[in-house]
């Protein structure tokens, strides 16, 4: 494949690097964010998800409905983006949910209250603030029906994804495969926080099913 270089998006590179998983991510507050870091660069992605009960081959329960998407990049991640001039981070986030998912800001606004966790990059001098909604099973697929109109689908968004909430008899299929793909940033963390924030799966199931998923990337780059 030809190698074509990164032309104009190179100032953009280092944001939405594969695979970030480093402890080069600090967690500060949301005020702190957003008053002692004027001059890094602003990013605000969401997780939408709704509790849902249904058991695949009345065995594998969902647990939960979540919405990640894979990217123009080939990685998984949230719907968000930079923010712009002006915008705070909620708005900027709600900017982004329109134009990645023709999201209706009508019902589905981001509030404040949303935000999760903010991360702060010194070496990418960046601030990740992290949103999660939770919406009923009905509104949910009302939103995924909804990104098929939206503006950057097919162009910065490629297709939405859920991800499995379940760990297959093997050990191995469901949420560790899942967990083996390339991720943005660190939105497999914030998969893993928000997951367990909302009592969707344990603490204990995630760290299965990541140090499951470790074994698949070694067998895979055996």
């Amino acid at each position: 494949m030809a190698d074509i270089g990164w032309g104009h998006l190179q100032k953009y590179v280092k944001f939405g690097e594969l695979g970030d998983m480093k402890q080069d991510y600090k967690i500060v507050p949301f005020h702190e964010a957003t008053t002692n870091y004027e001059d890094y660069r602003h990013a605000s992605h969401a997780m939408f998800f709704a509790p849902d009960d249904y058991v695949l081959w009345d065995l594998y329960r969902s647990r939960a409905a979540v919405l990640m998407q894979m990217r123009f990049d080939g990685i998984m991640g949230f719907p968000g983006g930079l923010q712009e001039s002006g915008e705070d981070p909620t708005e900027a986030c709600n900017r982004e949910l329109v134009e990645e998912m023709c999201l209706d800001l009508s019902k589905y606004s981001l509030k404040d209250s949303d935000h999760m966790i903010t991360y702060v990059n010194d070496d990418k001098l960046l601030v990740l603030h992290f949103y999660v909604k939770q919406v009923s099973l009905e509104d949910f697929k009302e939103i995924e029906k909804g990104i098929l109109l939206a503006k950057e689908y097919g162009i910065e968004t490629l297709g939405i994804v859920r991800p499995p909430l379940y760990t297959m008899g093997d050990g191995l299929r469901g949420l560790p495969a899942f967990l083996a793909n390339g991720f943005s940033g660190n939105a497999r963390e914030e998969l893993l926080l928000a997951l367990i924030h909302f009592k969707i799966l344990t603490e204990e199931e995630c760290q299965q099913a990541v140090e499951a998923s470790k074994d698949i990337l070694r067998k895979n780059n055996a």
